[in-house]
């Protein structure tokens, strides 16, 4: 077996430009630029970092969304288009992997739009493209259901990477088909908050606390390093939301914020965390960390019966049509 390198990486905790597609990726680039000053060699962005997660889905009628809806569609990324290829591009030059959370929209229906990550290699291609298996709970009313096409790990040369946005981390079948290929570095996307209930209610969900379960026990059982990147929820993001409706922006800056952090293959946290300021946040990965405690429990190896459990995974990507167009005809003289 090869040495296991050591690999520092950078944490986004970060607030887009608010709904605003050209800034928000300027503001990327120039992050990707800081992170890879400072050594990094990935660097992980929130969930929809552009151009912004649906937070008015959660605490206002839906009868009453609908201008943020058509703004949140017209700035969506498409897979090929310019905002991407420019992302791509400051990858390649900084020399960096790029993890990035973006609303995605398509050819095939001007309203669709998915919850999406790309992983973006050092020399700027695309590793590996994941749309969000089921948008949770309100989210419902943004995206659309992704597919298993992008359920896979990519292998690069700082390691076996992998990723799922926000509750997906909570499915253990689509952590387990990321751990059963070997992943050693663990992605995991978030919003900057998530409520539930009225802040003065009991019982509304905590996001941080969640993000440490779920990190922890991600790390822990696939013996792996868990990244994670929460976006910053900032003065102007609730500004926007609050020029609409003053109770909703209450309700979002009392709620509990979400948590950007490392997690090593023991689930204990490596370094601090970050959550009440925007910024960077640095860690460095020893892989080696991950090859020990397979010897305690090794899920996908020696601590499992295969014979008694059975995962299929269907990556297929889906599409709402599949056209069976005639050959083209033999060239020949034209039909008088």
């Amino acid at each position: 077996m090869s040495e296991l390198p050591s690999v520092p990486v950078a944490c986004a905790h970060v607030a887009p430009v608010f709904l605003d597609t050209p800034r928000t990726t300027d503001k990327a680039c120039d992050l990707i630029a800081e992170a890879a000053r400072h050594g990094a060699r990935l660097i992980a962005f929130p969930e929809t970092f552009i151009p912004a997660f649906p937070l008015w889905a959660g605490v206002r009628a839906p009868i009453h969304n609908h201008g943020f809806f058509r703004r949140l569609a017209a700035g969506s990324l498409r897979i090929d288009g310019p905002e991407l290829a420019r992302l791509r591009e400051t990858a390649r030059r900084h020399g960096i992997f790029v993890s990035l959370g973006f609303n995605e929209g398509t050819a095939a229906s001007l309203g669709c739009i998915w919850n999406a990550n790309v992983l973006i290699g050092a020399d700027g291609a695309i590793l590996n493209h994941h749309r969000k298996l089921v948008p949770t709970f309100y989210e419902k009313l943004v995206w659309a259901n992704g597919d298993g096409a992008g359920l896979r790990v990519s292998a690069t040369p700082i390691g076996r990477i992998g990723m799922l946005i926000c509750g997906e981390n909570t499915n253990p079948l689509a952590r387990f088909a990321l751990m059963a290929e070997g992943e050693q570095i663990h992605i995991a996307s978030y919003p900057p908050v998530w409520p539930t209930r009225d802040p003065g209610l009991d019982g509304n969900y905590d996001l941080g606390a969640a993000i440490r379960i779920r990190a922890g026990a991600h790390s822990f059982e696939a013996k792996a390093f868990t990244v994670v990147a929460a976006a910053y929820l900032d003065a102007a993001s609730l500004e926007a939301i609050g020029a609409e409706d003053p109770a909703a922006r209450e309700v979002l800056e009392r709620s509990p914020r979400g948590v950007s952090m490392v997690v090593g293959p023991t689930g204990e946290p490596v370094g601090a965390e970050l959550s009440d300021r925007e910024g960077l946040l640095y860690a460095t990965l020893d892989l080696s960390a991950c090859v020990e405690p397979k010897q305690f429990h090794d899920v996908v190896g020696g601590y499992n019966r295969f014979d008694v459990f059975d995962l299929r995974v269907n990556r297929a990507a889906l599409r709402p049509v599949t056209f069976l167009d005639p050959p083209a005809p033999p060239a020949g003289p034209a039909l008088e």
